[in-house]
């Protein structure tokens, strides 16, 4: 893609090369050519965008600057923004219309972001793919026959198609990692409570923060994201480690004893295994440190869907958990936290698969009747959750990062996981493997 990263525009800005009016305007020409077929970009609000362009250049002109000095972007639909639909993807609350601005917002306007309208996700935030009633579906950025991801589906095929070069999603389930995967872009999900999640509720409610889940950037570059993270969050990021690409010490994941993984996912994690430890890293493919995964993903399910069906009706016959239940997860999340912090001090980062395969073909039936073919294997679809709840239930943070092609031309994401508070290692860990895996291609 050749359209610039949010750094490279705000630079250009900056520099008086260009203008952001002119480049929100570009921006919007972008989504109008490109979007038809895609369908990622579903409220459009080019006319407030051109306003606050013509204001941010007048400001410029006073000397005005920060990070993200007029770069256009886009947000998931899921985030108020006032004056717009947030619908979560249910007919019944299409008319639901925000008041406020979501924190991330405000923050990301603060700091520059010209925001041009906000982009599709699945019912309840709650697939793997992106299509619901009030919107229609989100094809593919690299093959429109292929689901989008989800649940920021949208957000990653405005970015991975060139429209934007930034955007915002959330994760609990894989949400912001799976999508990046799917159309070969980054995103990042970060360490849980760092940055503000008020404003990212369920349409009408006032809600406390959602257990698991986080709010965090999809971009094309990795610079972008740590600039992202940054102007958003609450308390400022711990550095990332000061590692050249020789002195990583990495636990490299090709599998999980509960879900199958495309053999074109564990071909491509073993080559960046061998180039990694070539270019001199540790690179160790079994610890008695891992805590054990199917026991984890355990409390992690039950977590999750504790945690998707607030305010979600229940199943007749069915009662809601108990609280001594609830707090006995917890228990259990911090003793898995506990383990992971023990092998976060012998290791720098997990690199692991994202999702066990890439995009497949969109598929309407039900999340929890859904099979999915692995390499002629039939399986069964949401044992595939098992993947991103290796950093989802102990808090971690966890960067997706494109290092191959299957043999379909469609992107092969992992993600790359380090300790708490550790986001820019992660990044920084995950810039090297891409780079590795692209050295000679």
């Amino acid at each position: 893609m050749t359209e610039p990263t949010a750094l490279a525009t705000a630079a250009a800005i900056r520099a008086g090369e260009t203008t952001a009016l002119a480049e929100t305007e570009a921006a919007l020409a972008r989504i109008a050519e490109r979007d038809g077929a895609l369908n990622a970009v579903v409220v459009r609000d080019g006319d407030r965008a051109r306003a606050a362009a013509a204001e941010l250049d007048r400001r410029i002109a006073a000397g005005f600057d920060a990070p993200l000095l007029g770069v256009p972007m886009t947000i998931k639909e899921s985030f108020d923004v006032a004056g717009l639909p947030t619908t979560f993807g249910f007919a019944e609350h299409r008319g639901f219309i925000a008041q406020e601005d979501a924190v991330a917002v405000k923050r990301l306007k603060a700091a520059g972001a010209i925001l041009l309208g906000k982009t599709n996700v699945p019912p309840a935030l709650s697939d793997l793919q992106s299509n619901n009633p009030v919107y229609g579906r989100t094809n593919n950025a690299i093959d429109p026959t292929r689901v989008a991801g989800g649940s920021s589906g949208g957000s990653a095929v405005a970015v991975a198609s060139g429209m934007v070069p930034l955007e915002f999603g959330s994760d609990i389930g894989g949400s912001i990692r799976v999508p990046a995967a799917f159309n070969g872009i980054w995103g990042h999900k970060p360490t849980w409570g760092v940055l503000p999640a008020d404003g990212h509720y369920f349409p009408g409610t006032d809600s406390a923060r959602t257990a698991l889940s986080v709010i965090g950037p999809l971009a094309r570059d990795p610079a972008d994201l740590e600039v992202a993270l940054g102007v958003v969050a609450d308390h400022p990021l711990a550095p990332a480690h000061q590692h050249v690409s020789g002195t990583w010490r990495v636990l490299l994941l090709t599998g999980h004893p509960l879900a199958r993984v495309q053999g074109a996912i564990v071909t491509a994690l073993e080559e960046l295994g061998e180039r990694m430890a070539a270019a001199g890293a540790l690179v160790d493919r079994t610890s008695p440190l891992l805590p054990d995964l199917a026991h984890q993903h355990a409390g992690y399910w039950q977590m999750l869907n504790i945690a998707m069906s607030r305010r979600m009706p229940l199943p007749d016959g069915a009662t809601p958990p108990a609280l001594e239940d609830w707090l006995h997860l917890h228990d259990e999340q911090a003793r898995n936290q506990r383990a992971w912090r023990r092998l976060f001090e012998q290791y720098d980062v997990v690199i692991a698969p994202t999702v066990g395969m890439t995009a497949f073909a969109h598929d309407d039936t039900p999340l929890a009747t859904r099979r999915l073919d692995v390499d002629g294997e039939d399986t069964q679809f949401f044992h595939q959750f098992a993947f991103p709840g290796i950093a989802t239930f102990p808090m971690l943070p966890a960067t997706s990062v494109r290092i191959g092609t299957d043999r379909d031309g469609l992107p092969i994401g992992v993600q790359v996981i380090a300790d708490l508070f550790a986001d820019r290692t992660a990044i920084a860990a995950a810039r090297t493997a891409h780079e590795l895996s692209w050295s000679d291609r």
